[in-house]
């Protein structure tokens, strides 16, 4: 009898995202992004000039949180920034606007 082994199902590097924290710093752009499971993916804004102004580090950020849900996950979020509160800082909430396509036989 041939056995055949389990695929194990890994678990995804980077969790589903929920919120994004974006900074302004004399460096430049500095990110946080929050996931459902507990998790923070933290950095500077690739690509992203240090002058570069508050409406394009918000859209860098947002497509980067986009691209990672899609890529990771498979699925489509949406990105939607709260007022500003503070200057120099603003946050987002991500919105999963379509689930992941079902697995075969799941």
């Amino acid at each position: 009898m041939v056995r055949r082994e389990r695929e194990k199902k890994r678990r995804p590097v980077f969790g589903i995202p929920k919120s994004i924290v974006l900074l302004a710093t004399p460096e430049g752009w500095r990110h946080s992004v929050l996931t459902v499971e507990g998790g923070m993916l933290c950095g500077r804004l690739a690509d992203v000039p240090v002058d570069a102004g508050p409406a394009g580090a918000r859209a860098a950020a947002a497509a980067m949180v986009v691209q990672l849900a899609h890529d990771f996950h498979e699925i489509r979020v949406d990105v939607a920034w709260d007022p500003p509160r503070s200057p120099g800082a603003w946050t987002a909430q991500v919105t999963v606007a379509s689930p992941p396509p079902r697995q075969e036989g799941a």
